[in-house]
């Protein structure tokens, strides 16, 4: 394919929210992507609709399976070179599979599918067709998020003991109040957002912010789901807005993977320490251009987007590729739109090595995998079957 021309993007889902404005935002930033295809809804009007009222001309279907049918039907270089999934979990397994077995990459929102049998057909899939799969976990796209997984990884806080990733939000007490609430949101629908809420929501994101910056699996987890706000008489369909997770790490260490939607005073806020035999790291997605770190008997340093990192006399080997990755001079705030930004750039040099037959799997160090995906819902029914059983522990 010609390397000079953007790519061609299509989506899936998205007529409307926040999340679809950050990815056109974040797949526009470079000038080497655009989105050229949509169907943007289940409801073939309102897909419609939504595509004729993009910012630019795009060619609007009124569902994916046309617009996979169409696409195809296109040469290379007209036709869209991946797909970017953002509809409720409950239609991520469709048209992700059908787009996998058609030989177009995938973008996908997290968490991955329904349930974990829907997620071990996709891994499949992906590996039969060695295709390039990215999970939209954003965080993972902050530059100090990277940095701190080279700090982990690299050994320079020895071996890790401790990990504490949460993710606090208070919207449930906030909008609880409203008596259309239940009617007005599908994640409180099992049948749409899967058997947690609060855990498959953002109890993902902590455990692949966790993953990711230590390279550490969970092998055991002892868990806590609970529901504060219910809707039905019937408690089996009040699902969680509170998650806790006791594990046990796969080099014998512990951490707390918790998450709750009832925290009033609380917006976003990720955050993760990591505590090992030489020092300890500290990071938090509202002020994500800080990396904290305490190394054993020495004060606290407080790292930013810096290209003198090179010279620090702690940090040792810095990736020539993390120093160049800063896309704004330092000094300038990187944020949430340009964490997604750098997640589609990486997934675009996997997608531009797909189509010239140089692609190698990735091994997970730019964007979450499909892999990575799995894992996420796999985590979340065994601490749902810990929670139903007394908290009892459950190995993965």
């Amino acid at each position: 394919m010609e390397n000079n021309r953007p790519l061609n993007v299509g989506m899936v889902g998205g007529s409307s929210g926040f999340i679809t404005n950050a990815h056109q935002r974040a797949i526009f930033m470079d000038g080497t992507r655009r989105v050229s295809a949509a169907a943007l809804s289940s409801n073939p009007e309102k897909a419609m609709k939504a595509a004729s009222e993009w910012p630019y001309p795009i060619e609007g279907y009124e569902s994916y399976d046309s617009m996979l049918e169409e696409e195809l039907k296109k040469p290379n270089g007209e036709r869209i070179d991946y797909v970017l999934i953002q509809t409720p979990n409950h239609a991520h397994f469709d048209p992700a599979k059908k787009f996998i077995k058609a030989g177009i990459p995938v973008f996908c929102e997290k968490p991955l599918t329904l349930n974990l049998d829907e997620s071990i057909i996709l891994s499949d899939l992906v590996k039969e067709k060695r295709i390039p799969f990215c999970v939209a976990h954003t965080y993972l796209g902050h530059w100090t998020t990277r940095l701190a997984r080279h700090i982990v990884q690299s050994g320079l806080l020895g071996e890790i003991r401790w990990v504490d990733s949460c993710y606090l939000q208070a919207w449930m007490a906030i909008r609880s109040s409203n008596p259309e609430f239940k009617e007005t949101t599908w994640r409180l629908n099992k049948n749409i957002s899967g058997i947690s809420n609060c855990g498959g929501d953002i109890g993902t994101h902590a455990l692949m912010q966790l993953r990711y910056i230590t390279g550490l699996d969970i092998d055991e987890v002892s868990a806590h789901l609970e529901t504060f706000f219910k809707w039905n008489e019937n408690d089996e369909d009040n699902l969680d807005d509170h998650f806790t997770a006791y594990c046990k790490l796969s080099n014998g260490g512990k951490a707390l993977v918790r998450a709750t939607q009832i925290a009033i005073g609380h917006k976003n806020d990720l955050r993760i320490e990591v505590n090992g035999a030489k020092g300890s790291l500290r990071w938090a997605q509202e002020e994500s251009e800080k990396l904290v770190v305490s190394p054993l008997g020495k004060p606290d340093r407080t790292y930013y987007r810096d290209p003198n990192l090179a010279t620090d006399d702690f940090l040792t080997d810095l990736p020539d590729e993390l120093l160049k990755e800063n896309t704004i001079p330092w000094g300038h705030s990187e944020g949430f739109h340009d964490a997604f930004a750098r997640l589609h750039r990486c997934f675009e040099t996997d997608v531009r090595a797909y189509q010239s037959g140089t692609y190698n799997e990735t091994d997970g160090s730019k964007y979450a995998t499909v892999d990575d995906g799995l894992i996420g819902i796999h985590f979340v029914e065994k601490a749902v079957e810990s929670s139903r059983n007394g908290h009892a522990w459950v190995k993965l």
